[in-house]
C-alpha cells in the first residue's frame, strides 16, 4: 500500500542450495553454542526474503530482489518462514506483516508493522500512516499518520518522504515540495525508490527545476537495481529521446525488462508497440488497432 501512486515464487532446487550453503556460512561464520538454530534462522530469513521482501524497503540487501506484492501461492511459506525469523530481524517482521496483508490478515498485519517500527523499520511505518490515513483496520488519524510518515521521511525512507508531501496541509516536505526533493536527493545516493520518486519530481519540475537529463540519469541509476517503475520511466525516455539518445530498440527492453517484473504501465507499452496504428471512427473513438 501507498498513498502516493506511481505517475505520482516457487523456489527451485537450486536456489534451495543456495540457501542451505548461505545458512552453513553463517553458522561458520558465528561460534554460538547452538549453531543449529543459528543455521534454521538464517534459512528461514533468506526463505522469508525470496517470497516476501519489498523491493522498495530500505532494509532489503542489495542481493534481494523483492517482489512487488506477495504472490498467493507465497503467502503460507512467507508467513511461515518469516514468523520465525521475525524473532531476530524487524525486516522478516514488516515482512510477516506484508505476508498476512496479503492473506487478508489485517489484524495480524498491523501488530507485525507496529512491532517493526518500534524496532525501526520505516517501511513498517509507511504501510501504518497509510492505514492510519485511509482508515483501513484502524480508526482513521491523519495526524498519526502523518507523524508515522515523517518518521520515515527523516530516516530516509522515499515513500514517507512522498507520501508525506501527497499528505499535504504541513509538515517538514509536505508544505514544502523542494524540502520533500532534498530529502529524497540525500536518499537517492544509494536507494533505487528514492532515485525513482526523485527522477519523477525532476521531469515533471515538482519542488524545483524540470531536468529531463537529470531524471533520466536517476531512471537509469534505480534500473540497474531492477526497479520496475524506473526501467518503465526509462523506456518512455529511451523511445522519446527526452534527455538523452532516442533509441526505439533499447526502449523495448526496458519496456519488457520492467513487464517481467510486473509493471502494468511497461506492459501497456508494449502493446502499443506491438499495436502502433490506431483506427478510429468519424466520431474519434478507437474502432481497432493494427498489429504486426
Amino acid at each position: 500500500m501507498c498513498v502516493m501512486m506511481k505517475r505520482s515464487q516457487v523456489l527451485s532446487s537450486a536456489a534451495i542450495g543456495r540457501i542451505a550453503f548461505s545458512a552453513i556460512a553463517i553458522a561458520a561464520a558465528i561460534p554460538l553454542t547452538n549453531p543449529s538454530r543459528v543455521n534454521a534462522q538464517s534459512a528461514d530469513l533468506v526463505l522469508c526474503d525470496r517470497v516476501a521482501a519489498d523491493p522498495a524497503d530500505p532494509d532489503k540487501p542489495a542481493d534481494v530482489k523483492g517482489t512487488p506484492d506477495v504472490a498467493p501461492s507465497d503467502v503460507a511459506t512467507a508467513i511461515k518462514y518469516c514468523k520465525v525469523a521475525a524473532g531476530s530481524s524487524r525486516r522478516a517482521l514488516y515482512q510477516l506483516g506484508r505476508a498476512y496483508a496479503a492473506n487478508g490478515q489485517l489484524p495480524e498485519a498491523i501488530g507485525a508493522w507496529r512491532k517493526a517500527a518500534d524496532k525501526g523499520s520505516t517501511s513498517a511505518m509507511v504501510e501504518l500512516g497509510v492505514l492510519y490515513g485511509t482508515g483501513a483496520g484502524v480508526a482513521r488519524d491523519e495526524a498519526q499518520a502523518r507523524r508515522l510518515f515523517e518518521r520515515a521521511a527523516q530516516a530516509g525512507n522515499p515513500r514517507g518522504v512522498t507520501n508525506l508531501a501527497a499528505l499535504g496541509g504541513g509538515g517538514s516536505a509536505s508544505s514544502d515540495p523542494g524540502r520533500a526533493r532534498e530529502l529524497l536527493a540525500k536518499a537517492a545516493e544509494t536507494n533505487a525508490e528514492a532515485q525513482y520518486q526523485l527522477g519523477l519530481m525532476m521531469a515533471d519540475g515538482t519542488g524545483g527545476t524540470r531536468d529531463d537529463a537529470g531524471a533520466r540519469n536517476l531512471f537509469e541509476k534505480a534500473a540497474a537495481q531492477n526497479h520496475a517503475g524506473a526501467l518503465e520511466r526509462l523506456g518512455a525516455f529511451t523511445q522519446e529521446g527526452r534527455g538523452g539518445p532516442k533509441d526505439s530498440a533499447a526502449a523495448k527492453t526496458y519496456y519488457e525488462r520492467a513487464a517481467a517484473l510486473g509493471d502494468e504501465d511497461a506492459k501497456k507499452a508494449l502493446e502499443r508497440l506491438r499495436c502502433p496504428y490506431v483506427i478510429k471512427d468519424k466520431r474519434g473513438n478507437v474502432v481497432t488497432n493494427l498489429c504486426f
